[in-house]
């Protein structure tokens, strides 16, 4: 299927996209313009941002570096896979062949029987490793025609000294593109809760998928999310940056 602009917003009402479709989308979006920030310290400046984030530990192992095989290995291959993502709320499509830099994605939100087509891009990637912690993550962009504006970080940490694996989500946003008049009031009175909800089913399906264990419930509060204002510094601050307020210490 060919479209006069492959980058503009598509959507669908109560029906997802045909494959062809989704095939041409996934292969034109090195055609669309980046939408998100030029850098962390850029949104950081830039008072137009807007920042939250969560977190929460959804595994544990012995202290020391990750164990072969441990929660953090597995986390690991799933948070590179999209895994964690519920295709409920936002389904990923990409070439899982092509490196984690750089790699297109394609992702279909779904929102009140709405189905809309989103282009990110990864730009960054971290592997670090310290005698304290050892951390990967990878920032995907929102590419021109996504219904928001911005990048996402998702981490990966383990802490040697208590064991605990723990991942975060954090984003700088604003509004992107919306079709029409009342896809821009639906996205306004719907998009945050399905965002809490989306946060919140992320670390479930990654306590379920490593079969973590005696870990303390997550929350249902709809203040899932926080919101910060992060410090200008050098992006391998990124994790460090937010107050250490976790999900599972919300009521």
């Amino acid at each position: 299927m060919a479209a006069s602009n492959p980058c503009a917003p598509a959507w669908r009402w109560a029906r997802t996209f045909s494959p062809d479709e989704l095939q041409y989308r996934l292969s034109a979006l090195s055609q669309c313009s980046s939408s998100g920030p030029a850098s962390d310290d850029e949104a950081a400046r830039d008072p137009s941002w807007h920042h939250y984030y969560s977190e929460a530990v959804i595994g544990r192992e012995p202290p020391g570096p990750p164990e072969a095989g441990g929660a953090f290995e597995q986390a690991r291959k799933l948070v590179a896979g999209y895994e964690f993502s519920d295709p409920s709320i936002v389904r990923g499509y990409f070439d899982p062949l092509l490196e984690l830099r750089g790699r297109p994605m394609l992702l279909e939100l779904k929102v009140m029987g709405l189905h809309f087509l989103c282009g990110v891009v990864v730009r960054e990637t971290r592997q670090e490793a310290t005698k304290d912690r050892t951390l990967f993550g990878y920032r995907y962009d929102t590419l021109e025609g996504h219904l928001e504006s911005g990048a996402e970080w998702f981490l990966l940490t383990k802490d040697h000294g208590s064991g605990d694996v723990r991942f975060r989500i954090q984003a700088a946003w604003r509004e992107g593109t919306l079709p029409n008049w009342w896809t821009r009031i639906g996205f306004h009175a719907f998009a945050r809760p399905y965002q809490r909800a989306w946060h919140r089913l992320a670390y479930q399906r990654l306590r379920t998928a490593i079969r973590a264990q005696n870990l303390p419930p997550l929350p249902r509060s709809r203040a899932i999310m926080h919101q910060w204002q992060p410090t200008i510094g050098p992006p391998r601050d990124v994790a460090t940056q937010a107050p250490g307020v976790v999900v599972e210490r919300e009521s």
